[in-house]
């Protein structure tokens, strides 16, 4: 069993590897509904990288039995195999352990690094910046360019700029304040960090950047969903569109750290347009069933994994 679990993880891994992220990435519902969306991104990555290491670790233990469960404990037990192992059984228990190592090891050297960089960001603002005397939680950073952002984190910051509290007038204010309060209240952070990983361990793979920049965008509707939810005016879609232009309009990413999460973020023509002209939600049958993709994506590699125990 396990050679033919092994072909089907492999053939799973090649798909979610780049049609899937690709047909994704190019499709227009994502932006009819960004959490969604960012549900199948995860998803998508979380079965492409379970996919191809299984499908490499399965392939080496298939020596020592005829499921992995079965494989995995002859190997701890110290028992010997019951056929003759080959060198591409080595090379594919290697290649399984060095991949694991790579998508681990790079996820939490982002992870350190991001939060090592926020931390010094989040430091020397501290010194600098002005609480506001008209909006609560945010600090003001004399700049002349119009600047918003928020450095996520456990002690979360939210910057405006003397350049962008000049430029914005009350309502344009309080909705780029409420999109990046939906930021650091959604953890917005923590659904680009694995696609941060992603690219940085796996370069020469498309669809890793194309991912990475197709979550970028999502996260920024979901910010501008979340804000508009929130805004009192009497036009709010075009209160936040003119906010993001006004934001866009100034030097691109002055006084923006690394690591903080801004107001023209990404994809801020696209975002405008979605803001004027609001495409139609989705309806709650087609919701559920992108959702049970996502869940049953994430199911299939597992039970490929563990079906020929059973």
């Amino acid at each position: 069993m396990l050679p033919a679990t092994a072909v089907s993880l492999a053939v799973l891994a090649a798909l979610l590897a780049w049609p899937v992220p690709a047909l994704l990435a190019r499709a227009r519902w994502p932006r009819r509904d960004p959490l969604v969306a960012l549900v199948c991104w995860q998803a998508v990555g979380l079965a492409g990288g379970l996919s191809i290491i299984g499908a490499l670790l399965v392939h080496g233990l298939a020596p020592w039995g005829h499921s992995l469960p079965e494989a995995l404990g002859a190997v701890l037990t110290g028992h010997p195999a019951g056929d003759p192992v080959r060198g591409d059984h080595w090379v594919a228990l290697t290649l399984a352990g060095v991949l694991a190592s790579e998508l681990l090891g790079v996820l939490l050297l982002s992870w350190v690094r991001t939060t090592r960089a926020r931390r010094r960001h989040r430091e020397l603002l501290e010194l600098v910046v002005q609480p506001s005397a008209d909006l609560p939680d945010t600090r003001l950073l004399e700049h002349p360019a119009p600047v918003a952002f928020c450095i996520p984190g456990a002690r979360p910051l939210l910057v405006l700029s003397s350049g962008m509290v000049a430029e914005l007038d009350e309502d344009q204010l309080a909705a780029v304040v409420a999109h990046e309060r939906a930021h650091l209240r959604e953890h917005h952070h923590l659904l680009l960090l694995p696609f941060v990983a992603w690219e940085a361990a796996l370069p020469v793979l498309p669809a890793a950047g194309r991912a990475h920049a197709a979550v970028r965008e999502l996260v920024e509707m979901r910010a501008d969903d979340v804000a508009l939810a929130s805004l009192a005016g009497r036009v709010p879609r075009r209160t936040l569109a003119r906010a993001i232009v006004a934001a866009a309009g100034g030097p691109g990413g002055a006084g923006v750290p690394d690591g903080a999460l801004a107001v023209t973020g990404s994809a801020t023509g696209a975002r405008v347009i979605r803001l004027l002209e609001p495409p139609s939600p989705l309806s709650a049958p087609a919701r559920w069933a992108a959702l049970i993709a996502a869940g049953l994506l994430l199911l299939l590699p597992t039970v490929l994994l563990l079906a020929p125990a059973f």
